[in-house]
């Protein structure tokens, strides 16, 4: 196993530099990590950075110190004066809050280190114990290589086969023991002992503000997000797949950058409306370069995923984009070689923007304005009946008590449309049809425990939880696609789930928000006047259950190949292979049951990436169905 690269965060005591020293992070040594030692005032090392890492921001105030690591819209002068009237790592709460981008803050003050990513997850921080002290990272792998006796969890691995996703907390629990994330709204404190905890220093926002000042709110905050990236790169590429979200990038970055170039992938699909919109859009930009990634020559879904990645293999865990990950190296190429270090992607708008029926729980139940023209409006929609619509409506169970519930229902066949609204705090959690019985028994452990254990949500409300826990799932996929590209020498953004634009899509009043008849109204509002009329118009999504089904097919034989003897989640007694080679061998006709395949692959392919140990036979597994 060998670990990427990224930053390594010590304490300021002797074990702590004793244990940047096994990292090469001592004066004159070797190691992935000796490139760069930033030093605390004392003179032992702080902060161990690699080859090819960001720029970062250092400054200091007396024996106060400060590094931003990241696009962030602080100067020198800013951070000099926030550590100057700092007493502790508390007191940069303030700052934390006003800066726009996406970034790690990393502060020593008075003996005790902050250590900081952003609400989103795209940018993280993992800790573990190593040499008697906490040591931080930004990637796993710097820190499983070095923990004695690390292992797979294999009950958390059960989990992860839950489609199309596991929910929180459960996705954002490190499947390596003895490895540790910092929660939401939370950085990692070290105290002077060298023990590490993490503090609270974010909580959501009151969803009271109303659309027109939310709507400046999220302008503002996308501007700044997008500026900071595009200040002083030159040239800058974005996407431009036709969808509201990218669109608004691009007029956005065009205002900002010195040179702008778009990306769009060529459809499987000929009726695809992205390619109409895209163009619509694409004659507003003039200056713009334009490029089409053409399927002639572009990789489909699951090309090479049995390969490791350029950087070598990513132990933190299943890849969720797994599927695109050679599309995603392609389309670095591209901007790269047009002259792109930057990439702005739209991911993260639907996560935010999208009106969330979920919404509709709080609003009847708070008699808001509109509440009860809206649930009509949605119950002729989706052809809810009226009995279960209100028992859904008057259910009041906590989040702790929906977790433990939907333990009971992972094994429930999938139906795509019903007479019944879900209100519950997140969709109904699915395991594969091919998940032993072993696998539910786990997974349903994991669901009750964590169900049982007191766990509080996200945020109070139901649609606050969903749309933070969405984007902190968006956000978590991201900083594994930086990772990714950044080795083709392209960074990869997504300005929707920076810390700013969070806050101001979720604190726009619900009722502004949820009207079914509109299509994200705070985002349409707030891109009025940069993007044109025309383009601002559209209503729809595209789906791609078309190239889903043609990679599918294309790529059956390697899939099938991971589906073997040597199949790593079948050896953990997890999943029955001959089921799953089954299901690929006759796809179903619903794209809706494909979702399960994607989980069940991520997790494969980690499994080997991580060089899981490659255990005896079991018993043939029994499936669960």
């Amino acid at each position: 196993m060998e670990a990427a690269v990224g930053f390594l965060v010590f304490p300021d005591t002797p074990a702590g530099a004793a244990a940047a020293d096994a990292f090469g992070g001592a004066a004159g040594t070797d190691g992935p990590y000796a490139r760069e030692v930033v030093e605390h005032a004392s003179g032992r090392p702080w902060i161990v950075r690699g080859p090819a890492a960001e720029p970062l921001l250092h400054a200091a105030a007396g024996r106060n110190r400060a590094v931003l690591i990241g696009p962030a819209s602080a100067s020198r002068n800013e951070l000099e004066k926030a550590l100057a009237a700092a007493r502790s790592v508390r007191d940069l709460d303030a700052l934390c809050a006003r800066l726009a981008g996406a970034f790690h803050l990393i502060a020593s003050i008075g003996g005790d280190v902050r250590v900081q990513g952003s609400i989103s997850t795209a940018r993280q921080v993992f800790h573990a114990r190593l040499g008697g002290v906490t040591v931080a990272s930004d990637v796993p792998a710097a820190l499983v290589e070095r923990m004695d006796g690390a292992s797979l969890d294999e009950e958390l691995i059960a989990g992860r086969l839950v489609a199309p996703w596991a929910p929180w907390p459960l996705n954002e629990r490190p499947l390596w023991t003895g490895l540790d994330a910092v929660p939401a709204g939370c950085y990692l404190r070290l105290d002077a002992a060298g023990a590490g905890r993490p503090v609270r220093w974010w909580t959501p926002p009151a969803p009271d503000v109303p659309l027109e000042e939310g709507a400046r709110r999220v302008r503002d905050a996308l501007r700044d997000a997008v500026a900071v990236r595009a200040r002083g790169a030159g040239t800058i590429s974005a996407d431009l797949s036709g969808g509201m979200d990218s669109t608004s990038l691009c007029f956005l970055a065009d205002g900002e950058a010195e040179r702008l170039v778009t990306t769009r992938w060529e459809a499987a699909d000929p009726a695809d409306e992205d390619r109409v919109w895209a163009g619509r859009a694409a004659a507003y930009l003039p200056d713009a370069e334009h490029l089409v990634l053409s399927r002639d020559t572009a990789p489909t879904w699951f090309d090479g995923i049995a390969e490791d990645g350029p950087g070598g293999p990513d132990i933190e865990g299943p890849f969720a984009w797994i599927r695109t990950r050679a599309r995603l190296l392609h389309m670095a190429g591209r901007v790269a070689a047009a002259g792109s270090a930057a990439h702005l992607t739209g991911h993260g708008g639907d996560e935010l923007f999208l009106g969330n029926p979920l919404n509709l729980h709080t609003l009847l139940r708070t008699r808001r304005a509109g509440a009860v023209r809206y649930l009509r409006a949605y119950r002729a929609m989706y052809r809810w009946r009226l009995a279960p619509t209100v028992r859904a409506l008057l259910s009041g169970e906590s989040f702790g008590q929906w977790l433990a519930a939907s333990a009971e229902t992972l094994t429930d066949p999938l139906r795509e449309t019903g007479g019944a609204p879900a209100f519950g705090w997140g969709i109904g959690y699915r395991l594969p049809p091919w998940a032993t019985a072993d696998a539910v028994a786990s997974a349903r452990r994991l669901f009750r425990r964590a169900g049982a254990s007191g766990v509080e949500p996200l945020a109070p409300v139901r649609g606050q939880h969903a749309a933070l826990q969405d984007a902190r799932l968006c956000g978590d996929t991201l900083r594994r696609v930086d990772r990714l590209t950044s080795g083709a020498g392209v960074r990869w953004h997504a300005p929707f789930v920076d810390d700013r634009v969070v806050e101001a899509a979720l604190a726009v009043r619900f009722e502004d928000v949820t009207m079914p008849d509109r299509y994200k109204p705070a985002l349409t509002a707030a891109m009025r006047g940069i993007v044109p009329e025309p383009v601002l118009g559209r209503s729809t999504k595209s789906e791609y259950s078309a190239e889903a089904y043609h990679s599918l097919r294309r790529h059956r034989a390697e899939l099938l190949g991971l589906c073997g003897d040597d199949m790593r989640l079948a050896r953990l007694g997890l999943v029955d292979a001959a089921a799953l080679r089954s299901t690929l061998e006759a796809l179903p006709p619903s794209s809706f049951t494909l979702m399960p395949l994607i989980s069940t692959f991520a997790c494969e392919t980690w499994l080997r990436a991580a060089g899981a140990p490659r255990p005896g036979p079991r018993p043939r597994p029994v499936p669960a169905g």
